[in-house]
């Protein structure tokens, strides 16, 4: 049966892995990723006719990731991050470039193959951090726009570096291609822009007169795919086109179809992708050279952390901010096996270097959700050794905190309840992490505290020994039971109301003192459920 075995195979062999992730209270990328180093051919599986041609449906799972990313993050949220994306990314490419390509040096490599290891290691993996974002529910942070843009903007950096490295002894005869490259890169995004914004809503709003669900759902894939393929030929990522996509139809009237449309088909291609990533494995040469590639892991891991950690702060993000960027963007991604590829074609780097590289990469983006994870208990014990800084508090007096409410985060869920509160004349103070939120909550008067809710310190600021009432609006699961917690610890007869995405989340969140839970889509289901009843 060809492909079509293979994609059966696979999508089973991800089932059951990403079942067993979940028993084991995983992110369900590091089953898939288990599943294809038990598929793929040089682990010794044999169901797999074709790895090859997985890995060209698993381009697809990136570009329909990115698609369904675009149609989420407009241009207006990503515009307070440009100068970090676009400089801070600069940066950090030649930082970690040149490092990495010094440790080659240091281990006796030629500098071509130490300055072709250290771009491909200075790409991180796209589809592993928005993954591993979306499962920790910190999608829509700072942290998570600084990160995307940086992200966008190593993407585009693809381009030169596949067009100059095969040609490291002699530059000078790149730099045309490269000129003409940027140009012809340009002109097509100023194209998409400007004309796609008149003509794909359009389109989009007259495919939908015609009532057709299985038309409307191809025309999405079809823009998604299509104009990713329009911009590989102009020489772009084809994810990429993808993004810009994505980005034009977010200012749809029916974006938010679009996205509920391209989702399932993102989740059967990414667990695709990440299945693809496994059989590049090769158990053999990791056990023969082990401390080799888990060295290089190290020294890459802290190489990138702490440049990327270094760009952040340089552009004044404080707080959380430059951690999450070193704990998450520490990895090389998906684009080091392109590039490797393309050096082996090229006769530019020898095929043992291309499979250390790729080791490299594979360890770093098995490690990431499990490093990115620590980033809220490492913030949190770094923030308890400096409580002798002040919490900054935004339209509040510390008199007023008696007898009131918390509410922690104002994201959606947050500011919804806080409108809630202020209608019926609560008093209440918010707590919340994200800059741009609490920009927000300034603007619209509400009594606010920049902090970590987790840490001890800005739950006293809050007055929560003081309160009658604590909610917790965090997505993030441990983030919300970190603060129950420290507030259980701080007033032990606190009333308690958190939300929660999944049924074992709210058991945990129950276990910890909390009187009610709100299971987000359940109740949204009950209400719509009433409403109805009310019109019969």
């Amino acid at each position: 049966m060809g492909i079509a075995a293979d994609i059966a195979v696979i999508v089973f062999a991800g089932f059951v892995g990403g079942v067993v992730a979940q028993r084991l209270r995983q992110p369900l990328i590091l089953g898939y990723i288990a599943a294809g180093v038990v598929l793929g051919p040089l682990t010794g599986g044999r169901l797999v006719s074709d790895p090859h041609d997985v890995e060209l449906l698993a381009e697809i799972g990136v570009a329909l990731l990115l698609f369904a990313l675009g149609i989420e993050f407009s241009l207006k949220e990503l515009r307070p991050v440009r100068a970090v994306a676009l400089a801070g990314t600069s940066i950090q490419l030649l930082l970690t470039i040149g490092a990495a390509a010094g440790v080659g040096l240091l281990l006796g490599w030629p500098w071509t193959d130490a300055v072709w290891f250290g771009a491909c290691v200075s790409l991180s993996s796209t589809m592993v951090i928005l993954k591993t974002l979306q499962s920790q529910g910190r999608l829509g942070t700072l942290s998570s726009r600084v990160m995307i843009g940086m992200l966008l903007v190593q993407d585009l950096a693809v381009v030169p570096l596949l067009i100059l490295l095969p040609k490291l002894t002699d530059l000078q005869a790149g730099l045309p291609d490269l000129g003409w490259a940027l140009v012809r890169a340009a002109l097509f995004l100023a194209v998409m822009i400007v004309a796609g914004t008149r003509v794909l809503p359009a389109l989009l709003r007259r495919v939908s007169l015609w009532n057709s669900r299985e038309l409307f759902v191809l025309t999405v894939t079809g823009l998604a795919l299509g104009i990713g393929y329009l911009t590989h030929k102009v020489g772009l990522s084809f994810a990429l086109g993808s993004f810009v996509a994505g980005i034009v139809i977010s200012e749809s009237d029916h974006a938010h179809q679009a996205l509920s449309d391209v989702i399932p088909l993102r989740d059967v291609f990414g667990l695709l992708f990440f299945a693809s990533v496994g059989m590049l494995l090769d158990p053999v040469y990791l056990k023969a050279h082990l401390d080799l590639v888990l060295g290089l892991a190290l020294a890459v891991a802290v190489i990138k952390a702490a440049v990327c950690a270094g760009v952040g702060r340089a552009f004044g993000y404080r707080n959380v901010v430059p951690l999450a960027l070193a704990l998450t963007m520490f990895q090389a991604g998906e684009f080091a096996f392109v590039i490797g590829r393309t050096g082996v074609a090229a006769g530019a780097l020898a095929p043992e270097m291309n499979t250390l590289i790729m080791s490299v990469a594979l360890v770093l983006m098995f490690a990431t959700p499990f490093v990115s994870r620590a980033t809220a208990p490492v913030y949190g014990a770094w923030r308890r050794r400096r409580t002798e800084e002040p919490v900054q508090t935004i339209n509040i007096t510390h008199d007023e905190l008696h007898d009131h409410a918390v509410l922690v985060g104002v994201g959606r869920v947050g500011a919804a309840a806080a409108g809630v509160l202020r209608e019926a004349g609560v008093p209440f103070v918010a707590v919340e992490l994200d800059q741009h939120r609490l920009e927000t909550c300034r603007d619209a008067g509400l009594p606010v505290i920049f902090g970590d809710a987790g840490h001890p310190v800005v739950l006293e600021a809050a007055g929560v020994a003081r309160a009658k009432l604590l909610l917790v609006a965090l997505g993030a699961e441990e983030s919300a039971r970190a603060v129950v917690r420290h507030a259980v610890s701080l007033n032990p007869g606190l009333a308690i109301v958190a939300r929660a995405e999944t049924e074992e989340a709210a058991r945990d969140l129950a276990g910890l003192g909390v009187g009610e839970v709100v299971l987000t889509q359940v109740q949204a289901g009950v209400a719509m459920g009433r409403l109805g009843v009310e019109k019969v």
